[in-house]
């Protein structure tokens, strides 16, 4: 399968470590954060010191080996973004597409915010779904955590093997 491939489990993995941190961090410290997942790991963007951060990665892969995958899936990541922009956009599209004249498309507008609407509701459930599927993976294998540094002031790289 695909997303069984080297470099793209590798990302899924690390995305999933990334949520679970994020989890856990969240619990005690209500700062802006958000993260980005690669291959080799992932960055930690928030105004935190190295030390309780590594305390919540190491934390989180405890939590995610033991089998609490949810925190796998995470309301502010970017496939529930992207999921909500698809499927709006796409939906409002539907009832526009073939409409030749501007007042033919206006009059339609109602019905496409409507289309939109319904798009993200659907999106509400398929972005998590996404995650917990597709985009993440929970079970980590052998992976371990080779080392987090400190890049500067808010960003720090979580390198995994």
């Amino acid at each position: 399968m695909i997303l069984d491939l080297p470099l793209i489990l590798e990302t899924r993995r690390n995305h999933a470590l990334e949520h679970a941190t994020l989890h856990v961090l969240a619990r005690s410290h209500s700062i802006p954060m958000a993260g980005h997942s690669n291959p080799t790991g992932f960055f930690i963007l928030a105004d935190i010191p190295t030390e309780p951060l590594t305390t919540a990665i190491n934390e989180a892969q405890t939590r995610l080996n033991a089998g609490e995958h949810n925190l796998a899936v995470h309301p502010g990541c970017g496939t529930n973004l992207a999921t909500n922009v698809a499927l709006a956009s796409t939906f409002a599209w539907l009832p526009l597409r073939g409409r030749k004249s501007t007042l033919g498309r206006l009059s339609l507008i109602p019905l496409a915010l409507l289309f939109a609407a319904l798009g993200v509701a659907l999106a509400r459930q398929l972005g998590p779904s996404l995650q917990q599927h597709v985009t993440t993976e929970a079970r980590l294998g052998n992976m371990q955590v080779a080392e987090v540094r400190f890049i500067r002031k808010g960003v720090h790289r979580v390198i995994t093997k």
